[in-house]
């Protein structure tokens, strides 16, 4: 009893209802490939920009925002070797300017401190 079922219920398998298929439509089974486009990323390039922005609203507490434009300008410096580079660039100028206008800064500060005293 097993035997006949079996036999009766193998005809309306899904393959072969495919070639039934392509039988009646004289089709030929089609291969779809699926491209999938990979986006890169530049984590070292984001790090250092965010830095970077963080930097601008910390960077006059002494020696934390220091820290952080000195850790912005490394990572973007890092990032600048890799691609995407947009992130890792202005974060870069970012850091440079910066750094540049905080050593201008504290010049200044000790300028005018060694003429007062």
């Amino acid at each position: 009893m097993k035997e006949n079922y079996n036999a009766h219920h193998s005809e309306n398998t899904p393959q072969n209802e495919t070639s039934r298929y392509n039988t009646i439509y004289n089709q030929q089974p089609q291969t779809v490939f699926f491209s999938q486009n990979e986006t890169k990323s530049n984590g070292m390039g984001i790090a250092g920009f965010i830095l970077s922005l963080i930097a601008i609203f910390v960077g006059w507490i002494p020696f934390i925002g220091w820290l952080v434009w000195l850790l912005g300008l490394i990572f973007s410096f890092v990032g600048i070797f890799k691609a995407p580079k947009g992130f890792a660039i202005a974060g870069l100028v970012i850091s440079l300017i910066g750094i540049i206008l905080l050593i201008f800064v504290f010049g200044a500060i000790l300028a005018i401190a060694s003429l007062s005293a």
